[in-house]
C-alpha cells in the first residue's frame, strides 16, 4: 500500500521513528513532511490525496492525535480515526473503514505505536459485514450535506 504520513513539528522525531517501521512492512511511504506548527495543514493535505485515492491510507500524528484527525474529517471522503489501543486500530479499519488513522505522540509510546499502525494496515473493510450499513449511513450523509 502507499501510505501518506505527516505530523506537526511536536511529533517530528516519533514520524521518523515510525517511517523505516511501515517500509519495513513492505508499504512504500510518501513524507508529507512536519515543519507547519499549523498542524491543520498536513492533516487536509494528506486527507485530500488519501481521499481522492493517490494514497491507499494516512498515517498522521499530533500532541494527541485529536487536532490532526478533526483536520482531516473536514475532507469531503476522508475518514480518520483518532486511535490510542489496538483495538481501535483494528476496529478503525473493521468496522469503521477508516483511510486515515491519528494518533498522539505524547499520548501512545512509540512501540505501542508500531504495533497498532501493524494491526491498522493488515486489516481490510469487510463490505459484507454488519458494519456496511453504519458506514453507509456516514457516507450518504456526507454525500447529502456537502456544499
Amino acid at each position: 500500500m502507499k501510505i501518506a504520513i505527516g505530523c506537526d513539528p511536536n511529533a517530528t522525531a516519533y514520524k521518523e521513528k515510525i517511517i523505516p517501521f511501515i517500509t519495513g512492512l513492505g508499504h512504500e511511504v510518501k513524507d508529507y513532511g512536519s515543519d507547519d506548527p499549523i498542524y491543520a495543514n498536513v492533516a487536509i493535505r494528506i486527507a485530500e490525496d488519501v481521499a481522492a485515492g493517490k494514497m491507499d491510507r494516512g498515517i498522521i500524528f499530533c500532541g494527541t492525535g485529536i487536532g490532526v484527525s478533526i483536520a482531516a474529517n473536514k475532507v469531503k471522503g476522508a475518514y480518520a480515526a483518532c486511535i490510542s489501543d489496538i483495538y481501535q486500530a483494528q476496529r478503525a479499519e473493521l468496522s469503521n473503514n477508516a483511510n486515515i488513522i491519528t494518533l498522539g505522540a505524547q499520548v501512545v509510546g512509540i512501540e505501542s505505536a508500531k504495533v497498532m499502525i501493524k494491526e491498522y494496515l493488515e486489516r481490510q473493510f469487510d463490505w459484507k459485514s454488519r458494519s456496511v450499513p453504519k458506514v453507509n449511513a456516514i457516507t450518504e450523509y456526507e454525500k447529502e450535506h456537502s456544499v
